[in-house]
């Protein structure tokens, strides 16, 4: 019987991963064009004289209400100059890069036929690292200086779980969160569930995107992290059912689950042990299980309440 049943499930495997590799060889054939500007090169390199043509390329990155002065004195500034010294050192070719996003916009176009590829420009922003890629539709910005390392200098007093993804292995997930973000209709519910469900949202999207990228980058945690949550989701289930969490409208539980942090607040003695996010986690699990078990669109699912989601995801924990 075993023996049946082991042949069985390796049919279903095999029927799976050969789809799979249809559909990845049909978004090989998806065409897309873009542009990768490198401004923040461009910007390191200019001089005043030459800032009217910089500011009438690029007239989106200057805005009118700042005077030309602001500018020629950034472009002196020590600060300015260092940082354009360190990205230039860090990143001194970008095609690796652009064979990626290459790759994420055919996925994206494959899903979403109305995607409208954007060009990507990369540019520093004194380490913005809240608004590290941008997405607008016309543009995709990188700003390369949240992405020098975790241990770089610049990033002294900055907290650990943020700087842990400022690598230049982030770039490409955070790019694909922040189109995501075009395409995962905020949470209408204050619930927790309904929280749950919309980053789960957003990490199905990078998962189907980003396929070859590593489970624990989509999520933007080290290995040791994803392998907490996976060996302990039925753990954590538990004590969001447990504790009736589900469908709390807490405020306090985006932060103690759902928001970077130095870890979850389970407030028990093995919290320090936690990954933070853990309620992304679980919606993306949530997720899952609903596309695997129903027959809906992405479309349909990213329209779905966060009620409709759960009551038909059938969703059990890994053990």
């Amino acid at each position: 019987m075993k023996r049946i049943l082991f042949a069985f499930f390796l049919f279903l495997s095999l029927i799976s991963c050969d789809s799979a590799s249809k559909k990845e060889k049909e978004i090989e054939k998806v065409s897309v064009d873009f542009k990768t500007i490198r401004f923040d090169r461009l910007f390191a390199e200019a001089k005043p004289q030459s800032l009217p043509q910089l500011k009438h390329e690029f007239p989106f990155l200057f805005p009118q209400q700042y005077p030309d002065s602001v500018w020629i004195n950034k472009m002196k500034d020590t600060l300015q100059l260092e940082i354009n010294r360190e990205v230039a050192k860090k990143y001194p070719d970008f095609s690796e890069f652009e064979d990626q996003f290459y790759s994420l916009f055919q996925h994206v176009k494959y899903y979403f036929p109305d995607f409208k590829v954007p060009n990507v420009i990369t540019v520093t922003s004194e380490v913005d690292y809240k608004n590290k890629t941008i997405y607008t539709g016309d543009y995709l910005f990188v700003s390369l200086d949240t992405y020098l390392g975790e241990d770089h200098k610049f990033y002294i007093g900055i907290v650990e779980y943020f700087k842990r993804n400022f690598t230049e292995d982030q770039i490409v997930p955070d790019a694909a969160n922040s189109i995501a973000e075009k395409y995962v209709p905020r949470a209408k519910s204050r619930t927790f569930l309904a929280q749950m469900i919309y980053y789960g949202k957003l990490l199905y999207l990078k998962d189907i995107w980003l396929p070859q990228q590593s489970n624990w980058r989509k999520i933007g945690y080290t290995e040791a992290q994803w392998k907490f949550a996976e060996e302990n989701e039925e753990m954590i289930w538990r004590y969001f059912v447990d504790n009736e969490l589900i469908f709390d409208t807490d405020s306090n539980l985006a932060p103690r689950f759902l928001y970077p942090a130095p870890f979850s607040k389970f407030y028990l003695s093995l919290d320090a042990e936690t990954p933070d996010r853990l309620g992304q986690y679980i919606g993306w699990e949530m997720v899952k299980s609903y596309m695997d078990k129903n027959e809906v669109s992405i479309k349909q699912m990213l329209q779905a309440d966060a009620e409709t989601i759960f009551n038909n995801a059938n969703y059990k924990p890994k053990k």
